[in-house]
């Protein structure tokens, strides 16, 4: 089954949608759209039902909705119908920001003997945290932002993608859609989560012919034909619109 993101154009590109209950990395660098896309897929599923949830380890959530509410998807109203949550798990977490929603937007669950809020997140810590926002609100579409955020236990670089790939695969087993942000600026070097996911998005923001370009590329798709080619990228009132082939 394939559910559509709601990114105008992006659908088309990828047999009508993603394959429901997988794990896709969408990467790129700064400014590229990657939070726009993120926040555009769980609005357009909470819209039709599907319990949408954004964890950040980075950014306030506070400064997120505000951004978005700019754009016509009824973030506001979506989060006040609890179709639409937002989860603070970075490490320092701020409390109270936004009062009438506070009552899911916690972070309660217990998660070891090692505090969130004074240091970067384990990836065993941040799936307990997200296994039980899935278990408690039924969330069927996942964004996590971002990957680069989360702290190994080890500075063994075999055993950090060990642990990377177990953090994957745990995902998997959650029953969400879910997409994790990235901060990458090479599409060729490629990380443990990307080769463990299902799929691979990449978010192009550079300069061309003296102007700075938006563009997205599907670099992996498992079970849907797509191409590899880059499209351009422009916002519109309802969030980021994919358009023809960059050439």
């Amino acid at each position: 089954m394939r559910i559509p993101t709601g990114i105008e154009g992006f659908d088309d590109l990828v047999q009508g949608g993603l394959l429901t209950e997988r794990v896709y990395v969408l990467s790129g660098p700064p400014g590229s759209g990657k939070t726009t896309f993120g926040v555009q897929f769980l609005a357009n599923g909470a819209s039709a039902g599907e319990v949408g949830l954004y964890v950040t380890l980075l950014e306030c959530p506070q400064n997120i909705i505000n951004d978005m509410s700019n754009y016509d998807m009824n973030v506001p109203g979506l989060i006040k119908m609890k179709k639409l949550l937002f989860a603070d798990l970075g490490p320092r977490m701020e409390y109270g920001y936004m009062d009438e929603v506070s009552e899911f937007i916690t972070t309660d669950y217990d998660v070891g003997t090692s505090s969130i809020e004074t240091e970067a997140p384990s990836p065993s810590m941040v799936f307990k945290e997200i296994a039980a926002y899935v278990s408690e609100y039924d969330v069927k579409r996942l964004v996590i932002d971002s990957v680069s955020a989360i702290r190994f236990t080890t500075r063994d670089l075999s055993l950090q993608e060990k642990e990377m790939s177990r953090f994957m695969r745990n995902l998997k087993k959650l029953g969400c859609t879910t997409l994790i942000l990235s901060e990458m600026t090479d599409p060729t070097a490629y990380s443990t989560e990307q080769f463990a996911a299902h799929g691979v998005i990449f978010m192009h923001n550079f300069l061309y012919d003296r102007t700075m370009t938006r563009a997205v590329q599907v670099i992996k798709m498992r079970g849907t034909k797509h191409d590899c080619n880059m499209r351009s990228v422009s916002f519109s009132e309802k969030g980021l619109k994919v358009e023809g082939y960059l050439e």
